[in-house]
């Protein structure tokens, strides 16, 4: 686990938009770490059209480097655990439970 948790020190991701106007890059916890304008045609956009290009392409990153680190980490899950869901909050301890023969606990 040390040798995953070391090779995401330095690891990013990078998303390039579609029209490749915009690109962001993050670092393993999802932070935005660099983003780059390939053109200038951002000049000429509405700010709500250019800020929903950055967020789109951020999500972009984020949603890459999230399936890399769960991919890295999903060896040492316990069996039944999905780390993409975990990560992506779509993990359900209570599915888990009924998997297992487990009465869920009460809500």
């Amino acid at each position: 686990m040390e040798d995953a948790s070391a090779s995401l020190e330095q690891a990013t991701e990078e998303a390039v938009a579609k029209n490749r106007l915009v690109a962001a890059t993050v670092n393993a916890r999802g932070e935005l770490v660099d983003l780059k304008f390939h053109t200038q045609s951002y000049r000429d956009m509405a700010p709500t059209e250019l800020a929903s290009a950055i967020l789109d392409v951020v999500r972009k990153a984020r949603e890459q480097m999230a399936k890399r680190v769960a991919e890295l980490y999903q060896p040492f899950a316990p069996q039944g655990i999905d780390m993409t869901e975990l990560m992506n909050g779509t993990f359900s301890a209570g599915d888990l439970f009924r998997d297992l023969g487990i009465q869920p606990p009460p809500k």
